[in-house]
């Protein structure tokens, strides 16, 4: 079960679209039998079901309603309330678990209603509808953390094990290295990729962005007018387009303004044998730990300059190991495996 908000394929949004898209990839290269719930547009190679396919529109008299929520917000809810109606429904005889990758309340609300087990992969940090949820259905879902950091900001709500996001070491294969530095995701206030052009400018390194532009506003006042010297925006590329960069690339740039749940920009990098100069911040110092990049206290811009020195130099295929040892899939889709079937003997015992 993904997010609505935006379609499984390349290029992907985020994380969590990559992340949804080579589990269940590999899930049926190792033969099970998956159905990907997921937004219009996702991958037509996946076996995929839309999220409501059949549109609702509220009548009139319902929007009129002064407090009525936005078109948005009652897509996602009807997306999710019908798919969960029909789990309700139907799901025992269709499946022997459900993996949630939404980011949505009403999947873990609604998990007591099914007669088989759901699991929850928490992919952010606490989100209000999602912890009201929890609170009044806490035992209905297994819930896994996609890192140690994200594991203790959701403790105070619920417990989870930890499953590390994992990438197709195969597809981000290690590269040489020496050209410019690489700043990748989406381009948004809280990815700050402002301050990366800073720092890069500062140490002498230039610089390619690439991603999505999330925020134009954003992207029109504090990333276009620094372009130019030694800075390019090359767009939102697909993964075989980033591997090669990623590859040729001397450093990889990653500069949350947040606490990132994991930082797969980092992981993916670091599979490329580039080293991560960053902020340690949220969980990147878990994902990037001591041998795949220099990381310093996050908004030092001049700190972060001094680290895209200093990563540059290290050892390349020290990173590509860290790489091999800690993100790569078959430890993840081992993970959820042995996960799932726990889940479902425990369903069977019940």
């Amino acid at each position: 079960m993904a997010s609505s908000r935006f379609p499984i394929s390349e290029p992907f949004a985020g994380g969590l679209e990559s992340m949804t898209h080579v589990l269940a990839t590999a899930l049926l290269e190792r033969g099970h039998d998956v159905t990907l719930f997921a937004a219009p547009g996702s991958d037509p190679a996946l076996p995929v079901e839309l999220l409501a396919p059949d549109t609702f529109t509220p009548s009139a008299a319902a929007l009129a309603d002064a407090h009525a929520p936005s078109a948005t917000w009652l897509a996602e809810h009807h997306a999710y309330l019908g798919l969960m109606l029909r789990l309700s429904r139907t799901g025992a005889d269709e499946f022997d678990v459900v993996h949630n990758n939404s980011l949505h309340h009403l999947p873990v609300a609604m998990a007591s209603t099914l007669s088989l087990p759901l699991l929850t992969t928490l992919h952010t940090p606490p989100l209000p509808f999602v912890e009201s949820a929890i609170h009044l259905e806490e035992v209905a879902s297994a819930f896994v953390a996609v890192s140690a950091f994200t594991a203790d900001a959701w403790s105070h709500v619920v417990g989870s094990s930890v499953i590390h996001n994992g990438i197709d070491l195969a597809r981000w294969r290690f590269g040489l290295g020496g050209g410019p530095a690489v700043w990748s995701g989406r381009l948004v206030p809280e990815k700050a990729p402002h301050e990366a052009i800073d720092a890069c400018r500062l140490a002498g390194v230039p610089l390619v962005l690439v991603g999505p532009v999330h925020d134009r506003r954003y992207y029109r006042d504090e990333v276009e007018p620094r372009l130019g010297r030694g800075v390019e925006y090359r767009g939102h590329l697909d993964h075989r387009e980033l591997t090669h960069l990623l590859r040729a690339a001397s450093v990889a740039v990653v500069t949350p303004g947040w606490d990132e749940p994991y930082g797969l920009v980092a992981s993916e990098a670091m599979a490329s044998g580039t080293p991560v100069a960053g902020y340690a911040r949220g969980a990147l110092p878990e994902v990037v730990g001591a041998t795949g990049g220099v990381l310093v206290q996050g908004g030092d811009v001049v700190a972060l300059a001094a680290a895209v020195r200093s990563a540059r130099r290290l050892d390349r295929a020290a990173v590509r190991r860290h790489a091999e040892l800690t993100c790569s899939l078959e430890r993840m889709v081992d993970a959820y495996e042995d996960l799932y079937a726990a889940l479902v003997d425990e369903s069977v015992a019940a």
